[in-house]
């Protein structure tokens, strides 16, 4: 990989928690803030705005819908969030409570899948906010991130029960343990080639799923480097942060690791995205967007 160049776009205060962050049908970057109960907002190269919650409500991770609208999970308030891109928002409770939504992904039905992590369940909303949830076969597993797997599935990570999940539109669950025990698996997303990878924070390394269940797994140069969310560009490199590292990372598809210093010590790098300019973008927690550039 070349060098990069990284720089910081100051977003919040130190207390917001810049957590999450996708790109919107708008040219814009939206990102949710954990700690002060907003849904920001970010044109590269203007200042960001910022949609106010419930401030105790945890919004978590934010998608794009398959209505326009981003989509967010409300992780202590047990809500699902719609924000347009006209800054309306809509809250839909969620009907387990205390299920801790966190991960939130569109399927290929034209609905939203979203895990809860305090209650073993998949849950699905249509963008008109009627919710089904969906038990998982095990118990204490904290489902996590989800994504759309090429095959029309939703994959997802299991991060106490050390497996990845699979949820078929209809309804029928599928999971597949890791190699590797304890490895405590947070983000997934889709490769360009068909598998998902995803990011295993207790263990140090990134893992790559098939369709039919077969996993590779690939250490990190830092095992103590708590690899937390993960995305792929449009190249096939799959890049991710290391929350316990200050750094991100990227892994080409031909199997070449390399992992860059972020500039701000401590900055506990969470969400990483491709942003509306063709950079890799992350969030981090201590108030910034970085924008890294290839």
């Amino acid at each position: 990989m070349p060098h990069v160049s990284i720089e910081e776009h100051p977003v919040a205060d130190r207390a917001a928690g810049p957590y999450a962050l996708t790109t919107g049908p708008d040219g814009a970057l939206w990102f949710t803030l954990v700690h002060g109960g907003r849904i920001g907002r970010l044109v590269p190269g203007e200042e960001p705005t910022s949609h106010r919650l419930d401030p105790d409500c945890g919004p978590t991770v934010i998608t794009p819908g398959p209505d326009g609208a981003l989509w967010f999970t409300e992780y202590e308030a047990d809500r699902i969030g719609r924000v347009t891109t006209g800054g309306t928002v809509t809250e839909f409770d969620v009907p387990t409570p205390g299920c801790g939504p966190f991960g939130i992904a569109a399927g290929p039905d034209g609905a939203l899948w979203f895990t809860e992590t305090a209650a073993d369940r998949v849950g699905r909303i249509t963008v008109d906010g009627r919710v089904t949830e969906f038990p998982l076969p095990v118990t204490g597993a904290f489902p996590s991130a989800i994504t759309a797997g090429a095959d029309g599935g939703m994959w997802f990570t299991l991060n106490q029960a050390d497996a990845i999940g699979r949820i078929g539109t209809d309804g029928v669950i599928t999971l597949h343990p890791l190699p590797t025990e304890a490895a405590a698996p947070v983000g997934i997303a889709a490769g360009r080639d068909g598998a998902l990878w995803f990011t295993e924070i207790a263990a140090g390394q990134i893992g790559r799923i098939t369709p039919d269940g077969r996993i590779t797994e690939f250490p990190l140069p830092d095992r103590a480097a708590r690899p937390h969310a993960v995305t792929v560009d449009g190249d096939g490199t799959v890049w991710f942060t290391e929350w316990g590292g200050n750094r991100v990372g990227a892994l080409t598809p031909e199997g070449s690791l390399t992992t860059y210093d972020l500039p701000t010590p401590g900055s506990e790098p969470h969400g990483i995205a491709v942003g509306p300019d063709g950079s890799l973008w992350t969030a981090l927690e201590t108030g910034a967007l970085a924008r890294v550039t290839p």
